[in-house]
């Protein structure tokens, strides 16, 4: 059985004349999916205050979200073998365009299920158009340089993550009601959910109306990008590298990394509302999260430089003890040094994606894609580690449920300590 890997996915494009143009629309694509994933940490608070969920039914959203990756990441690398990357890119679109759409059935449902249908679709349209990015991106030019393109590409990814949740908090946080839904039952309930929730929409439809016109132009530019096929790429004889202790190391980090993110960036806005932390409403809480991803994406460019002098792996290591310590002082204090603490996080997760998959991938030579391919699909952390977190946010409180994340960043710590050596080839 063979199934393409989403980074090798299929086709190997010529490098057009015109690389400069198509690298631009790539740069949208990845603004586009970092802003709207990060439009999560959002709708969270905002649908645990309307259907009165717990932390962990709330982190459903995230489930719901991140389990995409995991689902859609081989058929999205089939569909690019078999349409090529530009016409892919329209599929991931309209795939998104279609999950921002049925936001309009969830809110007048006024059933929290169907939001994470709407979410699911949505996220798949984003794995399916992250698997073009990634390696159209590195594809565009020489290859010397594809190292700066991609870096350069999730600058963009995230400033995304940190315009969208400040816009996203001011129309939908903003608007949060002063009725206590707990109050409501049968047909008010239903009606006060399906109105309240109608700021959701307004938000989903402007950007369905973006992600058609983007689909649009990719389309009319389909024919500027020559594809010639690749040799296909068994999954089966993919999973074997996951022999290789060091590769099966950094496959889990990358699992646990994004989980991680996700956890922390999810439960922001609850946080910062703590009478003990910061004491804020929603709104103001929902305007704070574009410093945690702000700071991922100000340390991007600290950690460029930091990489080039020092061992990636001593790096890593350091960046995840720095949270890790952040994380301790931020369940341990109250008011501003705890919630700033939190925020701060943001900054020491910059590095640890690309480094970990650099680390991880290291010395594997023409198998790269096909690890680069397993390292996509665990991205399902984001799906599995906030649920945990959630359960433990119920269970213990806010701040001690932190310790699901600490954890996770000391694994990472260790394999930083693993890795921090060049792997002998």
């Amino acid at each position: 059985m063979h199934i393409d890997s989403p980074a090798a996915a299929s086709s190997t494009p010529t490098v057009p004349a015109n690389a400069g143009s198509l690298q631009t629309f790539v740069f949208a694509l990845f603004f586009i999916f970092g802003g709207i994933t990060s439009l999560n940490d959002v709708i969270i608070p905002k649908l645990k205050d309307l259907f009165t969920l717990s932390y962990a039914q709330a982190m459903l959203v995230q489930s719901a979200f991140f389990a995409a990756y995991f689902i859609v990441s081989i058929p999205a690398a089939a569909i690019v073998r078999r349409v090529g990357y530009m016409r892919t890119a329209v599929v991931g679109l309209l795939t998104m365009t279609a999950g921002c759409l049925l936001f309009i059935p969830a809110s007048s449902s006024g059933v929290f299920a169907t939001f994470l249908v709407a979410l699911f679709v949505l996220a798949s349209g984003i794995t399916i158009v992250q698997v073009v990015a990634n390696p159209l991106i590195s594809l565009l030019g020489a290859p010397q340089t594809a190292h700066s393109r991609l870096t350069f590409a999730q600058a963009f990814n995230s400033l995304g993550t940190t315009v969208f949740p400040y816009v996203g908090a001011i129309l939908i946080l903003g608007s949060l009601a002063t009725i206590d839904p707990s109050t409501l039952s049968g047909v008010a309930l239903d009606a006060y959910r399906a109105a309240e929730t109608r700021v959701v929409v307004h938000t989903y439809i402007g950007l369905a109306i973006a992600l058609s016109i983007v689909a649009a132009l990719v389309w009319h530019n389909r024919k500027k990008l020559v594809e010639t096929k690749a040799p296909k790429v068994s999954m089966l004889r993919a999973f074997e590298l996951l022999r290789q202790p060091r590769f099966a190391f950094g496959a889990a980090c990358i699992f646990l990394y994004v989980g991680a993110e996700v956890a922390v960036g999810s439960l922001i806005v609850n946080y910062l509302m703590e009478a003990n932390v910061l004491g804020l409403d929603a709104e103001a809480a929902g305007k704070h999260v574009p410093l945690y991803w702000g700071g991922a994406m100000v340390g991007r460019f600290i950690g460029a430089a930091l990489l080039r002098m020092f061992s990636p792996g001593k790096v890593l290591a350091c960046a995840a003890g720095m949270t890790i310590t952040l994380l301790i002082v931020s369940a341990n204090t109250t008011g501003m040094v705890s919630g700033w603490a939190l925020l701060a996080v943001g900054l020491f997760n910059s590095i640890m994606f690309p480094t970990i998959f650099s680390l991880a991938c290291e010395g594997l030579g023409e198998r790269a894609a096909e690890g680069s391919g397993l390292i996509c699909m665990a991205i399902v952390g984001g799906a599995i580690v906030p649920l945990i977190t959630g359960h433990a946010a119920d269970s213990v409180g806010l701040k001690m449920a932190l310790i699901v994340p600490a954890v996770c960043y000391a694994i990472i710590l260790c394999f930083g300590i693993f890795a921090r050596r060049p792997r002998a080839v």
